[in-house]
Formats: structure tokens, C-alpha cells, sequence
């Protein structure tokens, strides 16, 4: 570590890594200190707006991976994980085992669909990493040898977090109703969409358990909203740049509700990596941007939804009973085909979970071990 230098300044101080010399703002130090997070509660205990004076470095060294700070105001010196130093120095922020490439994918995707064993979920690490991961990376995947009862999803979900209530409550069954609440409970096409945009925080994550399917057609859609996103993107960068830069409403309403909330049709990232998409029709309310930008902004939504009709995108399967499909419902664009209503029985069980809690599961997962490289499935196997 010898080989490290120093530069301090009025606001912060240059560290010379051996990558390169990188920037440190003496706040974002202090606050940086091991001793500012409380050892069992994890929580940080250290307010920066306490301080009397804004930090100041008078003195900097290295002692066994910590960066060790005097201070010119402060008596006691912070301590600062040099590896955290560099995480930041190459990737600008802390890492995050959570934050894993999206893997796009096609109409050939289903053999390629993570498939793993209930039993597998529920009572191992490694089951419920290889679910947790896939849904990060792919957006989908599918839970088998469900038990086909109505307490099997939410012993699922409550592996790896606990179910958010939407407007129908906490679960919903998708067959056909007298009087349906929702297109998705009668048993005609559902058109391409994704779930509940009306709702000011959309649901994150899906999860729909086929408990019996003998009807007549009734075919599953899926595709891959970041897929079909990012295509527009190379296709035409400006219809790309208007979903991905405007809000517009949806709405979901009956007798006892009406949620609104305007939402983006192409989320992403502070980098411009897409994180998903917001779409559907039947839930769309009138698009309220101003009137000349319409002119611009529809031919390129019709356009984008035009492209998830394709044959390239769409994969076709027919939900089978106990298999329960999870999938993120700000990324995956799901619909169903048509069936015969009377030809058999069509339940599916369905509810909804935060997307932070899947990242959270794996996170831990991740500290375990559990990253499913080739080193973890051995350990996961021992």
C-alpha cells in the first residue's frame, strides 16, 4: 500500500490508487467511517449536520486496508475501508450483488426459461438463489411441482419477501367471473400488457400459480419489454427518446375504486440502461401532454406496441397446472390468448410482491456464497 498518495484540499482529498488518482469529498469520508454505522442494528448513527464545522482532513494514512483520516475539527480520526474506495473509484458507487446485466431475450426463450423445483425454493439456499437471480437477470422464470393448493403461492412468496395487496387485496384468481373487475377474468384475448399501472407504485413482482387449465386455447404471452425497448432504441432513437422521456396516465376504477397515477412507458436508469416498461392499453387513461406533442409522442407509442406483436418477441406456451410463472412486472409484457370458456376449467392464483425484496433475498443469498458460479453450485451440492 506503499504506493498509495495523498493530496488534501479545502473540500476533499485526492487518493492516488494505483488505477488512477480519484476524488473523495471530506463529507462523503466522514460519513464513510465504520464507526458511523451502528454494529447491530446496521443503521447509521452519525448525523454530518451535527458537525460544527464542515470537515476538514489534516492528516491521511494507510493501516492494514483502512484509510485513516485525521480530522482538523475532531479529536478522533475516521476509519475508511480502502476497498470500498476503490469500488467507488471504479464504479462510482458501492457494489451491489443485486445489480446483475439484464439478460434480453426472444421468441426462442422458453427452453431457456430457469425452471427450478418448489421443494427446491423452499428448503435450500441454492433453489432459491437460481429463482431469485433468474428473475433479476431475465425477468422470468417458473416454479415447478407446485402444490396445487391455495396455500402453496404464499409459501412461496414468503421465501423471499412477503405479498404487496394491490386493489383486488392481497391475492386474485384469474377465471371467469359473472362480473369481472378486470378484462384478465373473463375468457376472451388479454391484450399485451403489464399490471396495474393505474396504482401510484405498480406491483414489482408477479406471480401467477396455474391450479387447473382443461380449456380450449387460453395460450400464455410473454415477451421481453427491455428486449422490445432497446430494439426501438436502435430502430428509431427518437421514438425511444419520447416513451422513455415523457409520463402518461392510467387509471384502474370500478364501483369501490379509482386509482390514477401517470407512469413511463420505458423506464431507465440514471446510466440509460433500460429497467423495464409501462404498458397497457385497456388501463390507459387520455394521454394529457400537450397537444403539438402528440403529434410526435403517439406515432411512437403506436409504434412500440405495433413492435410487440412481433413474432421475433413473442413467446406462446400454455400454463400447466403446477407450475406457478414469477416474472417483473415492470420488464416482462404478458397477455393470453382466447379460450372456450365452457371446454374446461382455466384458475390461475396470482398476487404480487416488491421488487426490492427480490434484491434483498439474493443480496444475502449473495453474502452466503449463493452467486451460482461454479464455485457456489459446489458448495450449494456439499
Amino acid at each position: 500500500m506503499s504506493d498509495i498518495t495523498f493530496d488534501l484540499k479545502e473540500n476533499g482529498m485526492v487518493v492516488g490508487l494505483p488505477d488512477g488518482d480519484s476524488y473523495f469529498n471530506y463529507y462523503w469520508l466522514r460519513d464513510a467511517c465504520l464507526s458511523c454505522i451502528d454494529p447491530q442494528t446496521r443503521e447509521r448513527i452519525f448525523d454530518a449536520s451535527e458537525l460544527k464545522n464542515a470537515p476538514r482532513a489534516s492528516s491521511a494514512m494507510i493501516d492494514d486496508e483502512m484509510l485513516v483520516i485525521g480530522w482538523q475539527h475532531e479529536a478522533q480520526a475516521s476509519r475508511v475501508p480502502m476497498a470500498l474506495l476503490r469500488q467507488v473509484a471504479k464504479g462510482g458507487r458501492t457494489a451491489d450483488p443485486a445489480a446483475l446485466p439484464r439478460n434480453l431475450w426472444y421468441s426462442d426463450h422458453l427452453p431457456k426459461i430457469t425452471r427450478v423445483d418448489q421443494h427446491a425454493v423452499l428448503n435450500t439456499d441454492e433453489g432459491l438463489a437460481r429463482l431469485s437471480r433468474a428473475v433479476i437477470e431475465d425477468g422470468i422464470a417458473i416454479v415447478t411441482s407446485m402444490d396445487k393448493t391455495v396455500e402453496a403461492l404464499p409459501r412461496l412468496v414468503n421465501t423471499m419477501g412477503s405479498v404487496t395487496p394491490s386493489a383486488e387485496g392481497l391475492f386474485f384468481d384469474v377465471r371467469v367471473e359473472i362480473e369481472p373487475t378486470n378484462l384478465a377474468f373473463t375468457a376472451g384475448p388479454l391484450e399485451m400488457h403489464t399490471d396495474l399501472p393505474g396504482e401510484e407504485f405498480a406491483p414489482g413482482v408477479q406471480f401467477l400459480h396455474c391450479l387447473e387449465n382443461t380449456v380450449e386455447g387460453g395460450l400464455s404471452l410473454f415477451l421481453d419489454g427491455a428486449a422490445v425497448a432497446e430494439a426501438l432504441r436502435a430502430e428509431d432513437p427518437a421514438a425511444f427518446e419520447l416513451l422513455a422521456s415523457h409520463d402518461i396516465p392510467f387509471f384502474y376504477r370500478h364501483d369501490n375504486w379509482d386509482y390514477r397515477a401517470h407512469q413511463r412507458v420505458i423506464e431507465t436508469d440514471p446510466d440509460g440502461n433500460v429497467t423495464g416498461v409501462t404498458i397497457s392499453q385497456h388501463l390507459q387513461d387520455y394521454l394529457d401532454l400537450p397537444q403539438e406533442l402528440l403529434d410526435l409522442y403517439y406515432p411512437a407509442f403506436i409504434k412500440f406496441i405495433r413492435m410487440m406483436q412481433e413474432d421475433r418477441f413473442m413467446l406462446r406456451f400454455r400454463s400447466e397446472a403446477g407450475n406457478c410463472v414469477v416474472f417483473d412486472n415492470h420488464r416482462i409484457v404478458h397477455g393470453r390468448e382466447g379460450y372456450v370458456a365452457d371446454s374446461g376449467s382455466r384458475h390461475l392464483r396470482g398476487c404480487y410482491m416488491d421488487r426490492g425484496a427480490l434484491r434483498s433475498t439474493y443480496r444475502v443469498l449473495a453474502k452466503k456464497g449463493f452467486t451460482l458460479d461454479e464455485g457456489a453450485k459446489k458448495q450449494a451440492l456439499a
